[in-house]
């Protein structure tokens, strides 16, 4: 037998507008119980969770390009907890050899300079000429919540139809340069995993890019008209550290405003001293929007690598970039070494504690926890 149901209008509708018919919502009472067809809950299946990975799972499924073990992985060699760190490291280690042999490219630029829709459009055309793309895209952490949007696979929805393209967005966690501190390994296992495009998008902060550079082999900037003088570019000091500069959306009526800002990039460019031994940087112009000096944007990179490759200025770089790897992350564990110290800790807010109350100066502050630290590590 049907069950019988009736409606009525919601409590915040107006009491004099009752019987208004322009009012369209409706509230239907619910039913005490409800019946044996409907209870699903008793009876439905509990949804598995995926099974632990061993170290040979996960070697094996990114070495044969499963997607999902790269995820996995990917967020294994993220994952802040100790218990994660020491399977995460044997799975950069197992890997290391089948790495190295994808271009890195490094983007950014200033918010609003079109980085994600450039990328896009660079990555869905390498897609269709047969290269296999992973984009490490990274979000800006809020400083009050921590938390990040993820939304660049979003809106890169034509790149990630491509069955080539492997999209990763991650939260920058307040790094500087907008790079999270597990990049470098999430590069790795998507070489690894036979992608041979590496494109990394930072949050486009403009002034602290040092740590991309320290990770990529082409690093280009993306610029806007109108974004200031020459001296302002000078100013921020990117433009010595990048290898190409490609001023977006030079499309319609903005195409001779585009070329005349790109014209002025390749006046202060030189004057400058190349990021790079050997390779000269230009600007130049394109549109993601309509595709125009995309093709031309791949060639530069193209162009690049051959001539760094053969003079063996990238191969320098390399191994350069892995110095300062371990250095990073030596510097890391002497501060977690530090800070995870229960009495470092407890004297570091005590002493923090008396500096937010005047009574203690910011110059004592740091002698004082100096000493405390040599204490505890005998020093």
């Amino acid at each position: 037998m049907a069950t019988e149901y009736e409606t009525y209008k919601p409590e915040w509708i107006d009491k004099e507008k009752q019987q208004d018919s322009s009012y369209a919502s409706f509230v239907m009472t619910g039913i005490e119980e409800a019946p044996d067809k409907l209870r699903v809950a008793e009876h439905a299946t509990k949804i598995a969770r995926p099974p632990k990975l061993t170290l040979e799972d996960y070697v094996q499924g990114v070495l044969a390009g499963d997607r999902m073990v790269l995820s996995r992985a990917i967020t294994l060699v993220e994952s802040n907890a100790v218990k994660h760190f020491e399977l995460g490291q044997e799975v950069v280690q197992a890997l290391l050899p089948y790495t190295g042999k994808a271009v890195r490219v490094g983007v950014t630029g200033v918010p609003g300079a079109g980085k994600s829709t450039l990328i896009e459009a660079l990555g869905t055309m390498l897609c269709q000429l047969g290269h296999k793309v992973a984009v490490l895209a990274v979000d800006p952490s809020s400083s009050v919540s921590r938390g990040s949007i993820l939304g660049d696979k979003t809106r890169m929805e034509q790149l990630a139809k491509q069955p080539n393209a492997f999209i990763r967005p991650s939260p920058s966690s307040g790094t500087l340069g907008g790079v999270t501190r597990k990049s470098r390994e999430t590069l790795l296992l998507c070489e690894a995993a036979g992608y041979d495009v590496i494109l990394v998008e930072t949050v486009g902060v403009g002034q602290s890019e040092t740590t991309v550079r320290s990770m990529v082999d082409f690093f280009m900037a993306v610029v806007l008209t109108g974004a200031g003088d020459d001296l302002q570019g000078i100013k921020k000091g990117l433009l010595e550290l990048v290898d190409g500069i490609f001023v977006n959306k030079a499309d319609g009526d903005n195409i001779r405003p585009a070329m005349l800002t790109a014209a002025d990039y390749n006046q202060v460019l030189h004057y400058l001293r190349p990021s790079t031994e050997g390779w000269s940087t230009h600007a130049y112009t394109c549109s993601a929007y309509t595709g125009d000096g995309v093709p031309e944007l791949w060639e530069v990179v193209q162009d690049f690598c051959t001539k760094m490759n053969a003079s063996g200025v990238l191969q320098e770089r390399r191994r350069q970039q892995n110095l300062t790897w371990v250095r990073e992350m030596t510097n890391e564990y002497i501060h977690n070494m530090i800070y995870n110290d229960p009495e470092i800790a407890s004297s570091h807010a005590a002493i923090e504690a008396h500096v937010l109350d005047g009574s203690m100066a910011p110059t004592r502050a740091l002698r004082e926890i100096i000493s405390v630290i040599e204490q505890r590590l005998h020093v």
